[in-house]
């Protein structure tokens, strides 16, 4: 699968791996969720997205959807600026993956 939201995702995918976690993020938790689990858990269902060519086990599905709604609560809580940009971008990704799955 090379669609335009396979290439949007992974140009957003160099761009986020390109980026330096927030350090200030780290030990961090809003609403229950830690800050760095969620950017594992959700970058871990991007990465195997984009390597299987836009395919998703149901397992990740469930777990994107679930980082999705995780990072629909968290990022308002994010005052700087930098946190929120690699949040949104983060959440961004995850969106495009999700919506991806829909249309298949």
């Amino acid at each position: 699968m090379i669609g335009s939201e396979y290439q949007n995702a992974a140009q957003l995918w160099q761009e986020h791996l390109d980026a330096a976690f927030p350090a200030h993020l780290r030990g961090v938790e809003f609403e229950d969720v830690d800050m760095v689990m969620l950017d594992a858990g959700t970058a871990g269902c991007v990465y195997t997205w984009i390597n299987n060519g836009g395919v998703l086990d149901y397992e990740r599905r469930r777990i994107l959807q679930r980082c999705i709604e995780d990072l629909d609560r968290v990022i308002p809580h994010i005052s700087d600026r930098s946190g929120r940009q690699y949040y949104k971008r983060l959440h961004r990704l995850a969106l495009l993956v999700s919506r991806s799955l829909a249309i298949n």
